[in-house]
């Protein structure tokens, strides 16, 4: 299945709708008046409760990030092969297709995305989860509910940039 647009879409009196009700992965550019000196760090969130993806999408967009959107594990894994350079991962554990267990240890079988941080977020914050996902590499584990500004602090931190959207100090 495409992930852009093409024929998947159809144009209603809204604008342009899917075809089919599976959302497709979202792309979205942070906000305009960071400071030119600040690099943009791209983050790929995987969750496939579409509202979890958004709140996060909109708190790190309040800062040097650009986030991408994936609704499955499978969505997740085709943005990973497709996109050259992601800086952080954001993976619900429990979802369609391919779990993020599973996307975690793509992740860490590629040289390519080998080094990536990956934070685990789930609903079901079980020990043996918990130890499957940092066995795999994961880099942070955290439970929903979470703190939105608590997950940006970490993906902040993870990606290196300061609290404030600024590059930390090397």
């Amino acid at each position: 299945m495409p992930l852009s647009g093409g024929p998947s879409a159809l144009p209603s009196e809204g604008g342009v709708r899917p075809v089919s009700d599976r959302p497709v992965p979202l792309t979205s550019t942070p906000a305009a008046d960071l400071a030119a000196e600040t690099p943009v760090r791209h983050v790929l969130v995987a969750d496939d409760e579409p509202h979890i993806g958004r709140i996060i999408q909109m708190k790190l967009e309040q800062g040097p990030f650009r986030v991408t959107l994936a609704f499955d594990g499978r969505q997740a894994l085709e943005v990973l092969a497709r996109d050259e350079h992601v800086d952080l991962v954001l993976l619900d554990l429990m979802m369609p297709f391919v779990s993020g267990l599973d996307v975690l240890a793509h992740m860490r079988g590629d040289d390519r995305l080998r080094d990536v941080p990956c934070i685990i977020l789930t609903a079901a914050g079980q020990e043996q989860q918990y130890r499957q996902a940092m066995a795999l590499g994961a880099t942070d584990f955290m439970t929903k509910p979470f703190s939105p500004k608590k997950l940006y602090a970490r993906a902040a931190e993870l990606a290196g940039v300061g609290e404030d959207g600024t590059r930390d100090a090397p």
